[in-house]
């Protein structure tokens, strides 16, 4: 028996999507690569959901099979409202993963996670043999840092910690990320905290000198992944 939901039934999109006819042009076109039989790596952000939406309408269209494995609890509910079968990363490997990002630097490298996912997504990138990260032109920077500082998810008792130690890697401002549609902090879906970090320079290590910390659970550079970057 099916659940009768008009949680499910009504789910839109949380907020409103900036530029969304150019996110809308990589999401047709990120549509277009999939195949029946495909296991696709679903990110997180808005990107992502226009994708999901093209990609639903040419699985229904074309009557196709295909699996994903979502990267947040968002894209889970999207794909459950748009009939998108699940799996998970016990059964399956993905073939392939759409994401988006809030930065491309011009070696591919990639700041992500104002979403609060970058730990689901950083897994689903390194488990995926190949990687579409989809932007529009306003996130192609020539200097990773330049509009969004680097989310780094912390243990909670290791807050203090964690702050201490990334001013000693050259962090110029730390911020706990406040949340918006309730009081206090960010909770990220593994229950811990978000830090927001300034850096004046992001070097090819960095990603690994922040990773290194005691109780930082992931950070939201990408630095050195095996990536396609499609610019709408």
């Amino acid at each position: 028996m099916d659940w009768q939901s008009d949680i499910i039934e009504n789910l839109t999109w949380s907020a409103d999507i900036i530029n969304r006819e150019g996110k809308q042009k990589v999401a047709d076109e990120i549509a277009k690569k999939v195949k029946d039989g495909d296991i696709l790596g679903v990110g997180s952000g808005s990107t992502s959901y226009l994708a999901l939406l093209a990609i639903a309408k040419k699985v229904k269209e074309e009557k196709l099979n295909i699996k994903a494995i979502p990267t947040s609890i968002e894209i889970s509910l999207v794909c459950s409202k748009l009939g998108v079968p699940l799996t998970s990363l016990y059964e399956h490997m993905p073939d392939w993963l759409f994401d988006g990002a809030d930065e491309v630097g011009p070696d591919k490298s990639l700041i992500k996670g104002r979403g609060g996912a970058m730990f689901k997504e950083k897994l689903m990138i390194s488990s995926s043999p190949v990687n579409y990260i989809l932007v529009d032109d306003s996130k192609m920077v020539k200097k990773l840092g330049t509009n969004f500082p680097v989310p780094i998810e912390v243990f909670p008792q290791a807050l203090l910690h964690v702050e201490e130690q990334l001013k000693k890697i050259g962090a110029t401002s730390l911020v706990l990320r406040p949340a918006k549609g309730k009081d206090g902090p960010v909770i990220t879906e593994n229950g811990n905290l978000i830090l927001d970090a300034h850096f004046d320079e992001i070097d090819k290590k960095m990603e690994q000198k922040i990773k290194s910390i005691t109780g930082v659970i992931e950070s939201g550079l990408f630095i050195g992944y095996n990536i396609e970057v499609l610019v709408a």
